[in-house]
């Protein structure tokens, strides 16, 4: 993944505002509903990359660093980091811009495994060309 630091441009995956009825009674959005993002966003990754359906199997390694609040902005970003025989491994991050500024914080991230699926829900095997 691009350093967002770095000055950089990459496109996110997902893009999306908080909204109140992703927060709890204090106002701070649900992790809940941010790994959903960030599982979103893995899986169109994931799809892209393996040319059909993917299915999420695993997620590792999250953390999360700062609040998200109503009306910010969160940015997924993901790479792919591995593509073995049958699944996929992808690094995904969730920035949040305030509404009404530039900066950009990261927030979360975790570490997706899917596995590629045909129409039956059995695994297949990824095309290794890209």
């Amino acid at each position: 993944m691009e350093d967002k630091t770095s000055g950089c441009p990459r496109d996110p995956v997902i893009r999306v505002t908080a909204m109140p009825a992703d927060a709890n009674a204090y106002g701070d959005i649900f992790g809940g509903w941010l790994m959903s993002q960030m599982d979103m966003g893995a899986g169109l990754i994931a799809a892209r990359r393996s040319r059909g359906r993917a299915v999420t199997v695993a997620m590792d390694g999250t953390q999360f660093h700062l609040p998200v609040k109503v009306g910010d902005e969160v940015s997924v970003y993901g790479e792919i980091k591995r593509v073995g025989r049958t699944s996929l491994t992808i690094a995904i991050e969730a920035w949040r811009r305030h509404r009404h500024e530039e900066e950009e914080v990261k927030v979360t991230q975790a570490v997706f495994t899917f596995v590629a699926v045909n129409e039956f829900g059995k695994p297949r095997v990824i095309d290794q060309e890209k």
